[in-house]
């Protein structure tokens, strides 16, 4: 078995023992990466030469005998939208397109610290909005295991890598579904944290209140590495974050053992416009569940339904103050077209530097948060919100976790979906309610419909249910041995 195909966990356990190199590590990858890019394009920036000189200065770290953390001399891949200090930033956009930041994020902080190998910048929908990774400014990127079809958004590229045997690991940004449904149609595991367990500083903003940075990996242990390493309270920078009770001690707290466990099924993400082979593999996976000694019972969130509506509303109008900033004035793209008027630098920069599906959601946002319309669609989603997340702590008081399809259907067609936005936006149905509660969603494989295409499923958690969540992953991840799947490019 070639490195590129072990776990990040193998990987560790391989370095640790000094049975590879990290600077071998490294190079097998990217020879991987060499191989198959071409057909995935699941990175916008490559940065092998500074990846190279970090996995050597781990080996030159471990032959001095020094002990590391486990996660030193992994490759790891990073959205691009998270910002690495001197490295291109653009958000897949023109708008960004020569943007270096002059900081790290502080997820960025926390992986050199555990002394990870950075190999590049990922692909994605272009700050982040969209549900295919068809809106980069950069070019599409193409599913893995039939590269005619999305890997989904906007963290494709994230997903993309992982599931290619590019790298093992990578970060994703979830804002409505952005780490999970790439994480189904690819195949690989992804985690989206509970709101504020991770410092959401040198994320460049979409939505805010609902943004958060999570981890892909190939298997639940992999997960738990990286959201051990990426956790935790930032007092300095992200006011939003918290101490979680499970900081840095998830991968430690795995059980497998979960005789007893309340497992929730709620009955309206089963009905119409679910597939059939996504519902009778997610079923299949709750009967897995009973076969392993939990208790599965349906339930009903019948508010769910407003749950699009809700998201599209509030996301949009953050999004509209979020991308205010970016005018052509200070940095990223300025239009040379606009002469000595302000006002047209203002208008073409942002004309030309801004996607179709970005200007889009602005307009909404904008719309959303104006006079006369500001209590007729903003206010009542931010009411409507408050409701799901009671509906959702009532539900918990009942289960443990709840489990869910992630999309309608598996990967479609790249251009099947590209002229009709509403059914693009109906394709998160499944993950959006998550991020309006607050909550943690774990998706990982669950089996394959007839076209050999990957099916995803979904175990959504109470507020910081982390440990618990990726506990029942790891039960149903070991009963059906539905782990490190690699496509065969």
């Amino acid at each position: 078995m070639a490195l590129y195909e072990k776990t990040a966990a193998e990987l560790s356990a391989m370095l640790a023992k000094k049975e590879v190199s990290a600077v071998e590590l490294a190079q097998d990858v990217f020879a991987r990466t060499k191989a198959v890019e071409d057909k995935v394009q699941g990175y916008v920036t490559l940065t092998e030469e500074s990846a190279l000189a970090q996995a050597a200065e781990i080996d030159k770290r471990r032959a001095a005998g020094e002990e590391l953390p486990a996660l030193a001399g992994i490759p790891v891949a990073i959205k691009d939208n998270i910002c690495t200090k001197g490295t291109l930033t653009t958000c897949a956009s023109k708008m960004l397109y020569n943007f270096k930041p002059p900081y790290n994020a502080t997820v960025m902080e926390k992986l050199a610290a555990q002394g990870v190998v950075v190999t590049g910048k990922a692909n994605m929908d272009e700050f982040a909005m969209g549900s295919s990774c068809e809106n980069s400014a950069a070019h599409p990127t193409h599913n893995p295991h039939d590269v005619n079809r999305v890997p989904g958004g906007s963290s494709g590229g994230s997903a993309a890598v992982v599931a290619a045997g590019e790298v093992p690991l990578s970060l994703g940004s979830d804002t409505g579904g952005s780490i999970r449904q790439p994480a189904a149609f690819c195949g690989v595991t992804g985690l989206k944290p509970t709101y504020g367990a991770v410092s959401r500083y040198g994320l460049i903003a979409f939505a805010s209140s609902l943004d958060q940075i999570g981890p892909f990996g190939r298997s639940i242990e992999d997960v738990a590495m990286l959201l051990d390493a990426i956790t935790g309270h930032d007092p300095m920078h992200d006011s939003t974050s918290v101490k979680t009770p499970f900081e840095g001690t998830v991968r430690a707290g795995l059980n497998a053992d979960i005789k007893g466990m309340k497992i929730g099924l709620p009955k309206e993400y089963f009905g119409a416009g679910i597939s059939d082979a996504v519902r009778e593999s997610v079923l299949a996976a709750a009967e897995t569940y009973k076969n392993l000694g939990a208790e599965v019972f349906e339930i009903s969130l019948p508010l769910v339904e407003y749950a699009l509506p809700v998201y599209y509303i509030l996301s949009s109008a953050e999004a509209s103050s979020n991308l205010a900033r970016f005018d052509g004035v200070k940095y990223g793209y300025r239009t040379p077209n606009a002469g000595d008027d302000v006002i047209a630098l203002y208008t073409k920069s942002r004309s030309e530097g801004f996607g179709a599906e970005v200007q889009r959601r602005i307009m909404l946002g904008t719309y959303v948060l104006s006079s006369g319309y500001y209590d007729a669609y903003y206010k009542k989603a931010r009411a409507a919100q408050r409701k799901i997340r009671e509906e959702f702590a009532n539900a918990f008081d009942k289960c443990d976790v709840i489990l869910t399809p992630v999309a309608p259907t598996t990967a479609y067609g790249i251009g099947a979906k590209t002229t009709n936005p509403l059914e693009m936006y109906a394709g998160d149905i499944c993950t959006v309610s998550v991020n309006i509660a607050g909550l943690p969603g774990l998706v990982q494989p669950c089996g394959f419909d007839g076209d050999k295409m990957p099916i995803g499923m979904q175990l959504i958690g109470p507020r910081f249910g982390e440990q618990t969540l990726l506990n029942a992953g790891l039960a149903f991840e070991q009963a059906s041995g539905l782990r490190n799947i690699i496509a065969a490019l």
